[in-house]
């Protein structure tokens, strides 16, 4: 786990985010379990092929610490 996750994640960081942000100012940081919730709550949006190694990484840490370390991506 990576307990030095930001606070706050720009969506224009990482291309799938930034797609599921459509409807916000991309460039303005959001809370980091906001980010977890975009994630979680719209998976079946998600483009895996596209998903760099950095925002994999990201999506790990932040199921890490905001998801016991799961990603409930079904539902």
């Amino acid at each position: 786990m990576n307990a030095d996750i930001a606070p706050m994640i720009v969506p224009a960081d990482f291309p799938e985010l930034q797609a599921l942000a459509w409807n916000r100012d991309v460039a303005r940081p959001i809370p980091a379990e906001e980010a977890f919730a975009l994630y979680e709550r719209n998976w079946r949006f998600i483009d895996q092929r596209r998903l760099t190694a950095r925002e994999k990484r990201l999506i790990r840490d932040l199921a890490d610490k905001f998801g016991h370390g799961v990603l409930l991506t079904t539902g």
